[in-house]
This record gives C-alpha cells, structure tokens and sequence, in this order.
C-alpha cells in the first residue's frame, strides 16, 4: 500500500507548470486535424460542380455527394469516437488520420456517382472518429485557466481549412483540374499522422485508466517537465471516478439533463449555422449584391468565427463558461436579426453585420465544444463531445431545409432572420439553465 507521498496527482501537474512546447505541439497537431475537417469539407463544393460538368451529371445529383460525408460523420462521431475511450485517444488520431488520406487518393481515381458516394461517406467516418479524440487530448493536457481556449483554438484548424480549400482551388484547379484539389487532400494526412505518430502523447488518464507500466506515465510527464527526476511514483491519480466509455455513462452522476440539454445547444446552434452557410449567398445574390461583395460578405461569417475564438476561449476560462458562452448567443439574436435589415442597407454595414452574426454563431459553435469539453469527465470525453456532435449533426440538416421551406412561403429577409434569431435565443436560455444547474460543481 503507497503512501499518501507516493501518489502522483496528474491535474495538478498539468495545473501548477507552465504551458511548454510539447502542449502547444498538441494544440497544433489537433489543430491540423480540424484543418482538414474544414479543408475536406469545402473542397468537395468546388470540386463536385466541376465533376458535374465533366461526368455530364445533372446539379441535382450533387446533393448525395454533399450529404455522405455529412452522414459518415454523424457515424463516426457516435460510432467510432467511444472506442477512443477505450482503445485510446492517440491511436484513433493516427488510424483515422492515415485512414482519411488513403480514402481520398482514392477518390482521385472515382469514375462513377456511386464510388464518389461511398467513398466521401467512408471518408467523414475516418474524420468523424478522430475528431472528438482530438478534443479529449487538448482538453486533457490543458491546464484549466486555459482548457476553454484551447479548444477554441484547435477549432479555428477547421475555419482555416475552409479559407485553404478556397484559395487552393482558386490557384490549382484551373490549370491542373479537379483531381489536383483532392491530391493536396490526399498528401496532407499522412505527413500529419507522422507527425502525429512523432510527437503526440497518449492520455495519460487512459494509460492510468489501462494499468500502463508507470515508467510509460512518467516518461509522458517528464516531457511536459523535464526537470522531474527518474524516481517513478508507485501510484499516478486523476480526478475520474468513472472506467468505462458506455455512452449510458453520459445520463450518470447527474449528468442526464445537461447531456439532453446539450445535444439540445449543439442541434439549434449547428443548424443556424449550416443555415447561414448554406442559403446566405442565395439571399444577398437575390437581392441583387455582386458576386463579390456575397464571396466577401460569407468569407466574413467565417472570419467572425475565428476572431471569437480569441475572445469567447478566454471569457470562459476567466469568466465561466456558462456565462460566456450564454451571453454569446443572447448577444447573437439582435446580430442576426439585423443581419436582415442589413440587406437593404449600404454594404459596409452589411459586411460588418455577417461578421458580427458569424462572430457569435460560428464562435458559438467553437465554444458550445468546449463547453462540452469541460462538462464531461476524462474517462467518458471523446464519448460526449462525439456524441453532441452527432447528434448536432441532425440540427445543421435540418436547418438548411427550414430555410428553404421558409423561402418558399416568400418570406422577405427581414423576417426570414427574425425566425433565425430563434436558435440562438433559445441555445442562450438552454446554457444559462447548464449554468444554473452545473454550473458550481467542478466536473471537469
């Protein structure tokens, strides 16, 4: 039987250093994961109009080859991610990283509809299973002042990968065609499971969790603090009372409610968000905006996304994450209602009100993650982060289709975003309930 001395306290290890090299070699190796999340996600938009010419396919055809990779990831995140818990988080990075590259050389090689299908739909399962992992390794190796941020900071990798896929195409496929697009794709995940394979650590709550020989622990911690010694303790400690990853441990020790409400928060904020992305060039080329200013005014959503993740991580860190995050959306309804006045105004203030709605819809979307992040315990992380995922996934389908229905019933602008500023209202009320609810107990 150890001595109180001979344990070893991880989270206050991770609490009391100071963030070095190989922590923030984390956020950027998970950061690149999100990139091509972000990078895969909008490369297929320019790509499939093009392959639509050259296959001689009707544009209505296009909708299935948008929505697998869509539906694979919903798979993954409620599929795969659990095995994360219980295989262990690095191990699915660099499986579903590796796995991600190979499934999109060989959409290089796709000659048919039905190939370009399966395989875009094997590929959002790859992404789908490493993402969530990818979350739990930043969480878990983040000190607390600054775990918020730093989710929100590897997810900004996924808006990055969408001004990346934009910019490549732009420089690559009028020269080189389609397919040089999806070689970048291709090329990229391997080097970066490498990388990966190199210098991202395991859990070391899984390796406790497993019963790990603890000269594999110590030598985990001893790169975060090279000035520990090579005396092992007999006993390593985390805070996690739970030991499996069964998503019913999800509705345990009182989490039943703020996991349902959760899921809740990811599906109106997922579907605003898809919404806007999806319908708002339509709207601003209806109401006879140039091209230009429509690529500018949606590219500012994106932009509004990233800014917040600079601003919201470190109000949840410092502030709380319930009320942060609350006020978020709640200052986002009078954002997206006058994004519907701004469509009849001059275009700077159009431009600035899509930065403002995307500062809170994308930003809350970055944030809602790390909210989840905090929530769950380590044990059960990549469980609940992929399972709100998920689940949100039904939220960003749904939205884009309330939209188009709301079209058709000749709903002008102004009224239309009226109805948008809903989500966001109610994703406001639902997080100041967590808060009220959760909000004293440390359940991360």
């Amino acid at each position: 039987m150890s001595s109180l001395q001979d344990v070893f306290h991880v989270p206050n290890f991770i609490d009391s250093r100071r963030v070095g090299g190989v922590q923030y070699g984390i956020v950027v190796l998970c950061g690149l994961v999100m990139f091509l999340d972000g990078f895969d996600t909008q490369a297929i938009s320019y790509v499939a109009p093009v392959i639509a010419r050259e296959w001689g396919i009707a544009r209505e055809a296009l909708g299935p080859i948008f929505s697998a990779a869509l539906v694979g990831l919903m798979i993954g995140y409620l599929g795969l991610a659990p095995l994360s818990d219980r295989f262990g988080h690095r191990r699915l990075v660099l499986t579903s990283t590796a796995g991600f590259g190979l499934l999109t050389l060989l959409t290089v090689f796709a000659t048919s509809v039905l190939q370009l299908i399966m395989l875009r739909f094997l590929t959002g399962i790859a992404l789908g299973a490493a993402i969530p992992s990818t979350v739990a390794l930043t969480t878990e190796f983040s000190p607390k002042r600054l775990r918020a941020s730093f989710v929100l900071a590897i997810y900004c990798g996924f808006s990055l990968g969408f001004v990346a896929a934009g910019g490549l195409a732009a420089a690559l496929m009028p020269d080189y065609g389609w397919r040089s697009l999806l070689w970048v794709g291709a090329a990229t995940p391997p080097a970066l499971a490498a990388l990966a394979f190199a210098f991202l650590p395991e859990s070391v709550e899984f390796m406790i969790r497993t019963k790990r020989n603890g000269m594999e622990i110590w030598g985990v911690l001893k790169r975060i603090d090279r000035t520990l010694g090579n005396d092992v303790p007999s006993t390593f400690s985390t805070n996690e009372k739970e030991r499996t990853s069964a998503v019913a441990n999800l509705f345990k020790s009182g989490r039943a409610i703020g996991t349902l409400v959760l899921w809740l928060v990811f599906g109106l904020n997922l579907a605003l968000f898809y919404a806007l992305q999806s319908w708002l060039p339509t709207i601003l080329g209806g109401e006879g905006f140039r091209i230009g200013t429509v690529a500018l005014a949606t590219s500012l959503t994106t932009v509004g996304g990233i800014v917040a993740a600079f601003v919201i991580g470190p109000a949840m860190d410092r502030l709380g994450p319930y009320g942060s995050l609350a006020t978020l959306y709640l200052v986002g309804v009078p954002c997206v209602v006058l994004l519907g006045l701004a469509v009849s105004a001059p275009v700077w203030i159009l431009l600035a009100s899509t930065f403002f709605a995307g500062f809170c819809v994308s930003g809350g979307q970055k944030s809602v993650i790390a909210l989840a992040a905090i929530f769950y315990p380590a044990p059960i992380r990549s469980t609940g982060v992929g399972w709100a995922l998920g689940i949100g996934r039904l939220g960003g389908i749904a939205g884009p289709l309330l939209v188009g229905i709301l079209l058709k019933m000749n709903l002008g602008p102004r009224l239309l975003f009226c109805y948008a500023a809903i989500p966001m209202l109610l994703a406001g009320v639902s997080v100041m309930f967590l808060g009220r609810r959760y909000g004293k107990p440390d359940l991360a």
